[in-house]
């Protein structure tokens, strides 16, 4: 590295207990090999800093790729950690100093559940934020007020950009490089790496995980027998009569413990099933929809792509095990 070059910006990593050191020194090499490729072209290289709480509760760079350079971070990126999420009392410290860097300019960003310390500062408040598909439940019981889109892998809203899941750094990180060096520079790193750089979807991963924690009996009480079924039809007279409550009644009690409707929620079975078929056995598609209760392929197609983000097809293609049976 050469580090006579004032760098164009700094990129500073907010460090704290068990957060992904995979993603920490991970981002710190692409940046570094964006850099790189950028001067190849004629272009500036960007700087990469680690950055601590101290004991008196100040923070300090612990690693700098240009030492002896002044300056502060123009974007702060905040890690996930490999188990669990900062609990409010961790992150208070960290969301506070964040505010802060905000308040002086800096564009904040997040990957996995890094979001936790993100949303902490208040600033996600209305605005649309990703995190890890896992955390999703958890994160909108503590912050009910962002707009989290878990079916996004980055979601770039100016002065602050989350990523989804623990690897979606590497999608952040193109994103970053775009943004500072260009779409040629981002697009030779990418090659380099061998990181998608053409945008991928977090919904193409993430499997519904529905609320079960919610405490309402009845409900909870379809929901097992739902999933005992298989993805047989069952219409919402029968799930209410299953749950001995007047359709109306059940209707707004499944919505509010589940955050879907029966109808939703029961796609939402129905195309995971879909996928295992998809993944595990060699049936057509149109063998396929009519096992998980739609006479309508064409319908069946449709709703798999709303919700998977891929078709049928695509989806097999991308994670059909290779041990796959046939029907």
């Amino acid at each position: 590295m050469d580090s006579t070059q004032t760098p164009k910006a700094e990129i500073g990593i907010l460090l704290y207990r068990n957060c992904q050191q995979a993603m920490v020194h991970g981002m710190t090499d692409l940046i570094d090999i964006a850099g790189q490729f950028s001067r190849r072209h004629g272009g500036p290289l960007l700087r990469v800093s680690h950055w601590q709480m101290q004991a008196d509760g100040c923070f300090a760079r612990s690693h700098d790729t240009h030492e002896g350079l002044p300056g502060t971070p123009d974007i702060w990126l905040v890690p996930g950690r490999l188990t669990g999420v900062p609990e409010a009392e961790e992150a208070a410290p960290y969301a506070r100093w964040l505010l802060d860097r905000h308040a002086q300019g800096a564009t904040l960003a997040s990957n996995c559940g890094g979001a936790f310390l993100l949303a902490a500062t208040g600033l996600l408040d209305g605005r649309p934020a990703t995190t890890h598909w896992w955390f999703a439940e958890q994160f909108r019981d503590r912050f009910p007020k962002v707009r989290l889109d878990c079916d996004r892998i980055v979601i770039d809203d100016g002065d602050l950009i989350t990523a989804g899941g623990l690897m979606a750094w590497t999608d952040l990180g193109m994103r970053l490089v775009d943004r500072l060096l260009g779409p040629t520079v981002m697009l030779d790193t990418g090659k380099f790496l061998l990181v998608d750089t053409a945008g991928r979807e977090q919904k193409h991963f993430a499997r519904f995980m529905p609320r079960m924690t919610h405490g309402d009996e009845p409900i909870l009480k379809v929901q097992h027998w739902l999933a005992a079924r298989e993805a047989k039809p069952a219409s919402v007279g029968e799930m209410a009569a299953h749950a001995a409550l007047e359709e109306r009644t059940f209707q707004r009690r499944f919505k509010a413990a589940t955050a879907m409707t029966p109808i939703e929620y029961v796609q939402h079975l129905r195309v995971a099933k879909a996928r295992e078929h998809l993944e595990f056995t060699r049936r057509t598609v149109d063998q396929i929809a009519w096992s998980v209760g739609y006479e309508d392929a064409a319908a069946f197609r449709k709703l798999f792509h709303r919700l998977v983000g891929l078709s049928p097809g695509d989806y097999r293609q991308r994670f059909a095990a290779p041990g796959a049976q046939a029907a």
